[in-house]
């Protein structure tokens, strides 16, 4: 009895500080996701260029890529809870300079170290949600992860409609997020110290690109889809004629997909299994890619985008639930820190790649480039899944 007791109380102690690590994450994601259309906001009245504010942007997926092969040494030398608070800290002390300075030159460097300090909070928030997850619900957890992060990065821009970009209001909300995410992560994270340091050898992202190239590869796939689809798809819409109003809605229509329908997915990862639902999202996505010119001017164009929203995305979900099967201790974290790496990448080549295609062929070059990304992934992991079986063989 005493056992049970302790195993139920273990369980409980597990749930508790999974649901923190989630509500910290997703006060994180508030936060992040007020920046982008503040600093998008305040630059327009201050009257700077459209490249100038595009090269601000860029600043923040900068930071994530030059500071992801760092984050697992980090871990290793101050640990995961000091690491992940302190950086917390800073993302609100950042917030606090972006308000006082009111310096568009001074919020490159800005934007550039809160890219630097969110990418161990990316990472160490899905390393603990991987690692807390039982391995029989894991794709559950993860879709339920996903599902509140996403839910907080929409808070953040329907924050900033109701507080406008006047004064400090919308400076306090990006410092209360990262202050609450601090705070939630030094109550919950103390009971997680030494699963980064598990006795493993130390894994770099070159090494874990060697055991797990197609997942990583699902997520660059995954970011270039996502962020090429939200960047480009007004212009898609606008060049047949769609009314502004109609265009917001698109993007929103991708945004709902991606939230409501994460947990789904986790649930069917818990039976088919995270690299089987890979193919199957990377394929509903490019099948909904190849419908979009064929039905843009029909109400059936809403049903695709919500799914397309949830299977674009949900490569990248699925691709966690199996690098947590896989994976774990150091090498999870060097994983998470690789897949940080990868999604930089791919929201970097993603836009202008495909804005470039259409530029040249006109919109049908969006649905071109995902479908072919797409398919490319499929193809990719089938190989990669027939060499593991004939490696085992």
């Amino acid at each position: 009895m005493v056992a049970t007791g302790s195993s139920e109380g273990e369980a409980g102690t597990q749930w508790a500080a999974l649901a923190g690590v989630t509500a910290a994450l997703a006060m994180f994601g508030a936060a992040q996701g007020l920046s982008s259309p503040l600093f998008t906001l305040l630059m327009q009245k201050q009257g700077m260029s459209p490249v100038l504010i595009g090269l601000s942007a860029a600043m923040m997926p900068l930071g994530l890529i030059l500071s992801a092969s760092f984050v697992p040494a980090a871990v290793r030398l101050v640990g995961a809870r000091t690491l992940a608070v302190g950086c917390s800290l800073i993302g609100a002390l950042c917030f606090l300079g972006i308000g006082y300075l009111q310096d568009w030159v001074a919020w490159f460097v800005i934007r550039f170290i809160i890219g630097v300090v969110i990418n161990p909070l990316y990472i160490l928030g899905e390393v603990w949600a991987l690692s807390l997850a039982p391995p029989s619900r894991r794709g559950r957890v993860m879709g339920v992860f996903n599902t509140l992060l996403g839910a907080g990065y929409a808070a953040g821009p329907f924050a900033l409609t109701l507080l406008g970009t006047s004064g400090w209001a919308p400076f306090l909300v990006g410092v209360a997020g990262f202050t609450l995410c601090a705070v939630i992560l030094h109550a919950v994270s103390s009971r997680l110290t030494g699963f980064e340091d598990d006795g493993q050898p130390a894994s770099g992202l070159v090494g874990f690109a060697k055991v797990a190239p197609a997942l990583l590869l699902a997520v660059l796939v995954s970011a270039a889809v996502q962020q090429s689809t939200y960047a480009l798809l007004p212009v898609f819409g606008a060049s047949y004629g769609l009314a502004e109003a109609v265009l917001a809605s698109l993007v929103m229509a991708l945004s709902l997909g991606n939230i409501l329908l994460q947990i789904p997915l986790g649930l069917l990862a818990e039976h088919f299994g995270g690299r089987a639902m890979i193919i199957v999202c990377a394929l509903a996505t490019a099948t909904c890619a190849l419908l979009l010119p064929l039905l843009v001017m029909t109400p059936l164009i809403w049903v695709v985008l919500l799914v397309m929203g949830a299977v674009g995305y949900g490569v990248y979900t699925m691709a966690l639930v199996e690098l947590g099967s896989r994976f774990k201790g150091s090498v999870l974290v060097a994983g998470n820190a690789a897949f940080a790496l990868m999604w930089g990448v791919g929201g970097i080549v993603g836009p202008p790649g495909a804005g470039l295609l259409m530029q040249g062929i006109g919109p049908l070059g969006l649905p071109v480039v995902i479908a072919g990304l797409d398919a490319l992934l499929v193809m990719f992991a089938l190989y990669r899944s027939s060499v593991r079986r004939s490696g085992k063989a």
